[in-house]
């Protein structure tokens, strides 16, 4: 698989989970033992950078397995799905994973940038 973005980029992917369609990420949230990483704060209704960057990993992920099945949809029955609805949904998920790769580039950069001042 050669993403047009990356240039020779090559994806081999063995494994079903690794395709992404069927299921959410959960295996960030999880330690090896099964236990839940996401902690409860003393405040109810209240969530932490962590929550809030494992919500949005989630809802781009969403996204993608979306444009997915709109996809699939639109291979096995054209009538159903619209070639602007999928058009759309692409976009939706390019700019939202674009904008996942700058946030994560610059949470990286920032570590960087305080383990070097130490």
């Amino acid at each position: 698989m050669i993403i047009q973005e990356f240039g020779t980029l090559q994806l081999a992917r063995t494994e079903q989970e690794h395709f992404g369609f069927t299921k959410k990420i959960d295996s960030l949230n999880r330690t090896p033992d099964n236990t839940s990483l996401l902690h409860t704060t003393e405040k109810e209704g209240t969530k932490t950078f962590r929550d809030f960057l494992f919500d949005s990993i989630n809802k781009v992920n969403d996204q993608q397995i979306e444009v997915n099945s709109l996809t699939q949809k639109f291979i096995t029955n054209p009538e159903e799905v619209n070639a602007e609805e999928i058009t759309i949904a692409m976009s939706k998920a390019r700019m939202s994973l674009n904008l996942a790769q700058n946030v994560i580039d610059r949470i990286i950069s920032s570590w960087d940038q305080i383990t070097t001042t130490r």
